[in-house]
Order: structure tokens, then C-alpha cells, then sequence
């Protein structure tokens, strides 16, 4: 079998384990909230849906570069986690599906959109802050495999900031100017061409119904009353959100193309 051959067969491999694996976690959660069990459920919930995603991931990256990967997936999350918990919100603990990503659930609405863009930036800045820890270890040890796992760090928190909502740029842009999710759909285009993606079509259909509601509803005094935020936090969140952003694809550049060197020489 050619190695496409291979690759292809891996990748359906996973696709399977990954769809059984989370039917199986369906029937053990609600079974331990049967039970009684439920805080013992969520952490068994999102356990096992962290380790079912570095299960599948092994069958096609090995299983190292998948525990290091999904462990950069949990330290984004939990800086959204962290930021919820401040925020004084009611939040899940962090859930996983195998090639889709990793999410927490919020079961309170936001207050207002500053507060929405704090939780929403803490997730790339604790995930950026991972991310360099590992690049550090790779200047340290210069074990490719580090390299590997600190540009998937970049490129997944630089992704994240698309603005466009449901990404976390979408949520951070709403405190600046809803109007900044305009620019994200050609950005998320331009990311589509450079890297075809199942997921990036979804986020998309996520994404148009929002921006047509936002635009429908652009006079409401609700909607401009919750977007409504004090300059200082306008000019700080979009500092933040440009300089992270500057940050991640000058990294995200200079680890693929070291990559390719060590790979390719």
C-alpha cells in the first residue's frame, strides 16, 4: 500500500474509533448521573473525552505528539474555564472531539460584551503562553517533535482569532465593534484556500446566520446597549488582540518554515 494508501486508511481508523469512542462516553456519563455521580459524570465526561482525542490522534500522529497536543487544547481552555469561574459564570469543564477541537460550555449568558472578551482572550493568552513554554523547550533540547507541537500551539491560538464568531476573535472583536466580523469571513476564506477544511465550513454556516441577526438587528437598544463598553476597554482589548495576533503569526511563520528546513534541509 502506497503511504497516501496508509495515511488515508489511518485517518479513517481514527474517524471510526473516534465516533465509537464518544458514543461509548453518551451512555457513561447519564449512567453515572443515574447514579447519582454527578460531579463525578462532568469529570468523567471530560476525561474521557481528553483521552478518547489523544486515542485517536495516536493512530495517526503517534502517540506523544497527540498527548502534547491535546494537552495544549486543555491549557485553552482553561484559561476560558478560569476567566468564567472569575467572572463569577457557571461553566463546564472542558469537553474534546477528535478533529473538531475542544470547548467548555457556559450555562450563563454573558453579562456584557467586556466580559465576553475577557473570557474569550484568555484562552489564546494562556494558550500562547503553553505554546511558547514548549518552543522554549525546544530551543533547549532541539527535539523536532517540540517544534512540531509548539507551531500547532501558535497556529491554533492565531486561528482562534479570526474575528468571527463563534471563535474566540469573533467574541474579543464584539467589544471593539461587532462590524470587525465582517473582515473575519474572507480571512476565514483565505485560511480555507491556504488549508481545505471540513471544520472551517461549519464554523462558517455558525458564523452567517450571526452576522445577518447582527445586522437585522443593528438599531435594537438591547443589542447596542450590551456593546456598548468604556473607550479604555476598547483601545486595551484591541491592543491586546492586535499585538497577540502579531505575536502568533510571526511565531506560527518562523516554527513551519524551521520545521521544513530540519525536514527537507
Amino acid at each position: 500500500m502506497s503511504e497516501g494508501g496508509k495515511r488515508a486508511a489511518r485517518g479513517a481508523a481514527a474517524g471510526v474509533a473516534g465516533y465509537a469512542g464518544w458514543k461509548g462516553l453518551k451512555f457513561v456519563v447519564p449512567l453515572l448521573k443515574l447514579l447519582k455521580l454527578a460531579k463525578l459524570a462532568k469529570l468523567a465526561g471530560s476525561a474521557g473525552s481528553m483521552l478518547l482525542s489523544i486515542a485517536v490522534y495516536s493512530l495517526t500522529y503517534g502517540w506523544r505528539y497527540a498527548t502534547g497536543f491535546v494537552l495544549l487544547l486543555l491549557l485553552h481552555e482553561l484559561g476560558h474555564f478560569a476567566a468564567a469561574k472569575r467572572a463569577g459564570l457557571n461553566v463546564g469543564l472542558p469537553a474534546f472531539i477528535p478533529f473538531v477541537g475542544a470547548w467548555i460550555q457556559l450555562k450563563d449568558g454573558f453579562p456584557d460584551v467586556e466580559t465576553e472578551a475577557r473570557i474569550a482572550i484568555a484562552g489564546p493568552m494562556l494558550g500562547t503562553t503553553a505554546a511558547l513554554a514548549v518552543f522554549v523547550a525546544w530551543y533547549v533540547t532541539k527535539a523536532e517533535i517540540l517544534l512540531a507541537l509548539a507551531y500547532a500551539g501558535f497556529f491554533l491560538n492565531l486561528f482562534n482569532l479570526i474575528p468571527l464568531t463563534p471563535l474566540d476573535g469573533g467574541r474579543v472583536a464584539a467589544v471593539i465593534s461587532p462590524w470587525l466580523w465582517l473582515a473575519g469571513l474572507p480571512i476565514l476564506a483565505a485560511v480555507f484556500w491556504y488549508r481545505p477544511s471540513g471544520l472551517l465550513i461549519f464554523i462558517g454556516i455558525l458564523a452567517i446566520p450571526q452576522l445577518i441577526a447582527t445586522f437585522k438587528k443593528r438599531n435594537d437598544p438591547a443589542l447596542q446597549a450590551y456593546h456598548t463598553a468604556p473607550l479604555t476597554a476598547r483601545v486595551g482589548y484591541g491592543a491586546l488582540y492586535l499585538g497577540l495576533v502579531g505575536l502568533l503569526a510571526v511565531l506560527s511563520q518562523w516554527s513551519y518554515d524551521t520545521l521544513e528546513v530540519l525536514r527537507h534541509g
